[in-house]
């Protein structure tokens, strides 16, 4: 959301910047009576003066960058990016006066200027505000949350998770603390904040919570090694992750810096989507998966009757998978196995024909006649299309995972996947499925992870169509 907020800012900035300086050039305009609003509309634009405007924004563009205004303000006080706002609109107006005494522009004078200053400056953070407005509002009611834990006990780590709960309007809760046994551990005992695990747990807490950030507050000189420990797992689970600097030399994250009440942090994050890109992907997700369900439903209503006729027990089965980063949610399917099917997965469990922790059978008995049916042309998937429209899952990405699979999960690294959000399809779908030892489906997902783009999901689905015409790895 912070990359989607951003490019829309840029946008945004610009359009205003250029209204303003139309409003300041119909106000200059109307003192001298020389141009009336339909004349100014009527004017014809020569291609020489269409080019040193484009050469304008661009130049405004880089001084807006300059004062980091397309950082995340998340953590920043109004007053903050408002005094940020005056310096770029302060420096726009002095690139518009160069450019006028440059290219000979006789109406940009200080006066004009300085109006044009004022309007720019208001107009910006008037729009910052309803911005952060609006966010706040949304936060306030327990949407854009960020479940955040933080790594020691010390004075600094109290005083960072007081800041985080006094300002509601960033949308932070404080999952807990970790930390080992220390002298100063009674004292932080007497506050109301709790201790989730110590160090030694901290890699099972992070398996079975909800954690979209970690917070090191731990002292680096005394604890660089074991710091730099939690930053790799943290790494290898996808978990954002916030500290002072950035010392621990990661091969996967990206680092940016935040701010919080003016003091400085760095943020990294072994996935770093560009926002606008996955706006499209939610775009897509959505048009998608409606009209599939709209232009499916006469199927939908067909095989939910053939389920109903050849079976007894209900149409549809939902079963707890892993979502992003360990978030539970009910998948759907269309109902292939008898009813007590889950029951008697422990009499079966020595006939799993795949590596790894997932459990697969070709010729499961639990599957009912018209099951092997909807498991050959996959079909039973298709309900899923309802847990990409509620954003469960989506269109492409990698595929949820039972609870009981997860548990055998044995190398953290595999856990990167759940960085993401799940898809009906993905690059072990449509190479093999069931053809594929464990071990190269998790490569295939790291893969998706790393070089995702609105491009790679494209030809994904491409390949979807005729990997489920074949029926290749399908069982």
């Amino acid at each position: 959301m912070r990359r989607l907020l951003r490019d829309a800012m840029k946008l945004c900035d610009l359009v205003f910047l250029i209204a303003s300086l139309g409003l300041t050039t119909m106000i200059a305009d109307s003192y001298r009576g020389t141009l009336s609003f339909s004349q100014f509309l009527e004017l014809r634009i020569k291609v020489s003066n269409f080019v040193l405007f484009a050469f304008l924004l661009l130049i405004w563009h880089c001084s807006l960058l300059l004062f980091g205004l397309y950082e995340s303000k998340r953590l920043s006080t109004k007053r903050a990016e408002a005094i940020d706002v005056v310096k770029a609109t302060g420096l726009a107006s002095l690139c518009l006066l160069c450019f006028g005494e440059i290219f000979g522009k006789h109406i940009v004078t200080f006066k004009f200027l300085a109006q044009f200053w004022l309007v720019s400056s208001v107009s910006i953070i008037s729009l910052r505000l309803i911005i952060r407005t609006c966010l706040s509002m949304a936060r306030r009611r327990g949407k854009n949350v960020r479940y955040i834990l933080v790594l020691g006990t010390n004075p600094r780590a109290v005083q960072f998770a007081q800041r985080l709960e006094a300002r509601s309007d960033l949308g932070y809760r404080v999952v807990g603390f970790v930390d080992d046994d220390w002298p100063g551990k009674e004292q932080f005992l007497a506050s109301r904040y709790k201790i989730c695990c110590d160090f030694s747990g901290l890699s099972e807490f992070l398996r079975r919570n909800v954690v979209d950030e970690v917070a090191t507050y731990l002292p680096l000189r005394s604890f660089y090694e074991h710091a730099s420990q939690v930053a790799s797992l943290c790494e290898l689970h996808g978990i954002l992750m916030r500290f002072d600097s950035d010392i621990f030399n990661l091969k996967l994250s990206r680092a940016r810096t935040e701010e919080l009440d003016g003091r400085p942090h760095i943020a990294a994050s072994s996935v770093d989507r560009d926002q606008v890109s996955m706006i499209f992907k939610r775009i897509l997700d959505i048009a998608v998966s409606f009209v599939l369900l709209v232009l499916l439903s006469p199927l939908f209503v067909i095989v939910a009757l053939l389920i109903k006729l050849t079976s007894y027990g209900p149409v549809f089965f939902a079963q707890e998978r892993i979502g992003l980063n360990k978030r539970r949610f009910l998948t759907y399917k269309f109902r292939t196995m008898i009813p007590n099917a889950e029951r008697m997965m422990a009499e079966i469990e020595h006939l799993n024909e795949v590596s790894g922790p997932v459990f697969k059978i070709k010729n499961d008995p639990r599957l009912t006649r018209f099951g092997k049916f909807l498991r050959r042309a996959s079909l039973d998937e298709l309900p899923q299309l309802f847990n990409v429209l509620k954003g469960d899952m989506s269109l492409v990405g990698p595929r949820p995972m039972a609870v009981r699979d997860y548990e055998g999960f044995n190398e953290d690294w595999q856990r990167r996947r759940f960085s993401v959000r799940p898809g009906i399809t993905c690059l072990w779908q449509v190479n093999g499925r069931n053809e594929i030892p464990f071990h190269r489906w998790m490569e295939m997902d790291m893969q998706y992870i790393e070089k995702w783009s609105l491009w790679l999901d494209l030809v994904i689905l491409a390949r979807t169509i005729p990997a489920v015409l074949r029926g290749s790895g399908a069982s």
